[in-house]
C-alpha cells in the first residue's frame, strides 16, 4: 500500500481503543477537517449497496513546517505523493488496498478551490499534481470520476506524522529478500530482517532508485510491505492497553492528520474505528491499479483496460476482486 497510507489506518485502529481518547479530548483540536461533500457537490457515484466502505488515504508530501526539516528545506511545494483506495467489504473482517501510482495520467474534472475559484477540467494530468494544484477535495473527485467508486471518507497524513508514529511505537520490523542501497535517500540495508526507526522508515517508503527497476511502480511494493508491518506492530504491542502510550501516539498522529468533516473528531474516529476492529492486517490484500506505460510518454503510465475497470467494478459492487484485475501490464 501507499507510503504514509498506513497511518490513516493506524489512526482508525487506535481510535478503536476509545477509552484512552476520552481522557484527552484536547486532541480533538489537532485534527483538521475538510468538507468533501460541500466541495464536490451532488454529482457523485452512488454509495455501496451494502455496509461496505471506501476510504481514500493520501500521503501528503507537503514540505512546510516540520516536514521541511525532513528534507533539509531543499524542496518546496506539496503533493499527494501516495494515494490508496481502501475498500472494507460488508462484514468488515478484511480489507483491500488499491495503490494509485503517482505518475498516472488522468483527466482532472472541473473543481472548486478552497477560495471558491474554479479550475477547469484538464486531460493528461499527472495524478500526484492535483493535490497541489487544486486541493484534496479535487483528488477525491478525480478518483471518483476515474473509478465510479464513491469515497465514503478521506484521510491524509504527512511526513512528520509518519516519522513520529514509528518512533513512538519503538520502530517497525521488515524483512527484505534483496538488499537496498539508495544514494538519494541514504538507505543502505542488506537482505534479511531489520528494525527501522522513524527516519529509516521514512527513507524506506520513499526509496526508489535503490530497489527494483528504480521506478515509482517498484517502490509501491515496498510501501505495501511496510504498511502491513506497521499495522502488525500495532497489534502485537497491544498499544490500546496503555492509555499513556496511546496518548503519545494519538498526539503524534492527530497533529499530522486531516480527514473529511464526518471523521474530524476523536468521537467520530472512535466510532468508525470500532466498526473496523475485526480487520486483520495479515489478511489485507494489496493491489496496484493496473497500468500500462503511456504511448506518448514512457515515463508516465495510464490505467490499463479492461483490468482497471474490472477492479473498480468489483469495488462498486462490494465483490471480490478477480485475479485478472490484479495484473498490471507495467511492472516495477
Amino acid at each position: 500500500m501507499g507510503r504514509w497510507v498506513a497511518l490513516g489506518l493506524v489512526t482508525v485502529v487506535l481510535a478503536a481503543g476509545g477509552t484512552g481518547y476520552w481522557l484527552y479530548r484536547d486532541l480533538d483540536g489537532n485534527i483538521k477537517g475538510v468538507d468533501i461533500n460541500d466541495a464536490i457537490g451532488g454529482k457523485r457515484p452512488e454509495k455501496l449497496p451494502t455496509s461496505g466502505q471506501n476510504i481514500l488515504v493520501l500521503g501528503s508530501d507537503s514540505r512546510a513546517g516540520a516536514n521541511a526539516a525532513l528534507d533539509g528545506g531543499k524542496v518546496s511545494g506539496a503533493r499527494s505523493d501516495t494515494a490508496l483506495v481502501m475498500h472494507i467489504p460488508e462484514g468488515r473482517t478484511k480489507a483491500v488496498a488499491v495503490s494509485i501510482p503517482r505518475d498516472t495520467l488522468v483527466t482532472r474534472p472541473t473543481c472548486a478551490k478552497s477560495d471558491g475559484s474554479e479550475v477547469a477540467s484538464a486531460q493528461r494530468v499527472m495524478f500526484n499534481s492535483i493535490y497541489s494544484q487544486v486541493g484534496p477535495a479535487c483528488v477525491v473527485k478525480t478518483v471518483e470520476q476515474m473509478s465510479g467508486v464513491r469515497m465514503d471518507h478521506y484521510m491524509e497524513i504527512d511526513f512528520a506524522g509518519f516519522k513520529g508514529l514509528v518512533d513512538a511505537i519503538g520502530g517497525v520490523t521488515v524483512t527484505l529478500e534483496e538488499p537496498i542501497k539508495d544514494g538519494n535517500s541514504g538507505l543502505d540495508l542488506g537482505s534479511g530482517t531489520h528494525r527501522l526507526n522513524g527516519t529509516e522508515s521514512l527513507q524506506f517508503v520513499r526509496t526508489r532508485y535503490g530497489h527494483g527497476d528504480g521506478s515509482d511502480l517498484g517502490r509501491i511494493g515496498l510501501q505495501q510491505k511496510f504498511m502491513i508491518a506497521l499495522l502488525s506492530e500495532i497489534k502485537q504491542q497491544d498499544l490500546l492497553g496503555s492509555p499513556t502510550k496511546t496518548f503519545k501516539i494519538a498526539n503524534e498522529l492527530t497533529e499530522s492528520l486531516t480527514t473529511d468533516s464526518e471523521l474530524a473528531s476523536l468521537t467520530q474516529l472512535a466510532e468508525f474505528g470500532r466498526s473496523m476492529n475485526g480487520v486483520d492486517p495479515a489478511t489485507m490484500e494489496t493491489i496496484m491499479l493496473p497500468v500500462k506505460y503511456d504511448e506518448q510518454d514512457p515515463n508516465r503510465v495510464v490505467a490499463a483496460q479492461p483490468q482497471a475497470e474490472q477492479l473498480w467494478e468489483a469495488l462498486r459492487k462490494d465483490e471480490d476482486v478477480p485475479e485478472s484485475a490484479k495484473k498490471s501490464p507495467a511492472g516495477g
